[in-house]
């Protein structure tokens, strides 16, 4: 749930290819210090949401697609876990059997305020600035 290993590895692989080179998965491990099959794992998921892009053959890697000026910790962590909830019952698709009721449960209710100020706060710094490549 919430910040996993792999959301971890995506921003320390966004952080990797912060700046504009295009880099091997072999690079990226040896910078980073991760492990080659994750980190295959998240680029592919990196890639499918369009914020990095992949080049094929002798010189190929991969490079930003979206810029770390846009990009911020809630896109990456949305990328590699869609699924990016605080806990288990905050996910629409599985609804809570405590939430029920018309009043609903007490600490659903608290955990959802709490989840929205998490979103929110994700979202306030690029990944720019959170990496010191711009001013705050």
């Amino acid at each position: 749930m919430l910040i996993t290993r792999e959301c971890d590895y995506g921003v320390r692989i966004i952080r990797a290819l912060a700046n504009g080179d295009k880099m091997c998965v072999h690079q990226i491990c040896e910078q980073e210090d991760l492990t080659p099959a994750f980190v295959y794992k998240i680029l592919k998921k990196l890639e499918k949401k369009e914020i990095v892009k992949s080049f094929r053959g002798s010189n190929g890697g991969y490079a930003l697609k979206s810029s770390v000026k846009e990009l911020t910790l809630l896109d990456i962590y949305l990328a590699v876990d869609p699924e990016f909830y605080m806990i288990e019952c905050m996910n629409p698709q599985k609804p809570c059997t405590h939430n029920q009721s018309d009043c609903g449960c007490a600490v659903h209710r608290e955990l959802a305020r709490v989840q929205q100020i998490l979103l929110t706060e994700l979202k306030v710094h690029s990944i720019a600035e959170i990496i010191g490549l711009e001013k705050e």
